[in-house]
């Protein structure tokens, strides 16, 4: 059984009464504060209105669609989501993926796992102290894990708290070579049984986009053809 993170506020949204109502008695379980939202107009107004910790979002919703209210999250900020789909298709996946989704959970799914995943996601969000403060700094790239933020030349650039935990695992091993297998295991604390690889390559192509001049021609993670990714200091 994974570690919870109580006290925390989650949102979940479904168009289906008895997916809400098996998730958010798992998530209670837990801890956390669950809000139910069961179209995408009422979440909208609820994200608006309220702050969250992490939102469970399916992609298939009546209206609003689950993308559709992940771009509207997105503009607001760096709010962890957990994308729920009954599509199995990478295109599907990858879609919300691009967007800024922390990850997803296929249909049908085990209420456990799904807690597992929200639990990882929101451990991975939280500050960091003691031990894991560290301020990794190669120049005009500086890595801060105790603010969890990422500057460039002096600016800040917005990350997703995925795409932060991918580019600091890597550039604390700077040369290093982390197959997409080894990100899922450090990162996601997952495997490629459970999760697709793609999830991978996404967020490197997502990371490449913010911090590289030429993310076709990577200066800062580049790739290992047939093994994976490092980070060049």
């Amino acid at each position: 059984m994974s570690e919870s993170v109580s006290g925390t506020a989650v949102l979940v949204v479904d168009d289906e009464p008895t997916v809400r109502e098996v998730v958010a008695t798992y998530l209670r379980r837990d801890g956390h504060a669950v809000t139910e939202a069961g179209d995408g107009t009422t979440a909208i107004d609820l994200v608006q209105r309220e702050r969250f910790d992490l939102v469970v979002l399916d992609m298939m919703l009546p209206g609003v669609n689950g993308l559709d209210i992940l771009r509207r999250i997105r503009q607001m900020g760096d709010m962890p989501v957990i994308m729920l789909t009954a599509r199995a298709e990478e295109s599907d996946r990858v879609a919300g993926l691009e967007l800024g989704a922390d990850d997803y959970v296929v249909k049908p799914f085990s209420p456990r796992e799904l807690a597992a995943r929200v639990n990882g996601v929101l451990r991975r969000a939280a500050p960091k102290v003691a031990a894991d403060a560290a301020r990794l700094d190669f120049g005009p790239l500086v890595v801060d894990q105790r603010a969890r933020e990422v500057t460039l030349d002096g600016a800040l650039v917005d990350f997703t708290p995925k795409e932060f935990d991918v580019l600091a695992h890597l550039a604390a091993s700077p040369r290093e070579v982390f197959s997409r297998a080894d990100l899922l295991r450090d990162v996601w604390q997952s495997s490629p049984d459970w999760q697709d690889p793609a999830t991978v390559t996404v967020h490197v192509r997502r990371i490449r986009n913010k911090i590289e001049a030429d993310p076709e021609n990577p200066r800062w993670i580049t790739t290992v053809w047939g093994v994976g990714y490092r980070f060049e200091p």
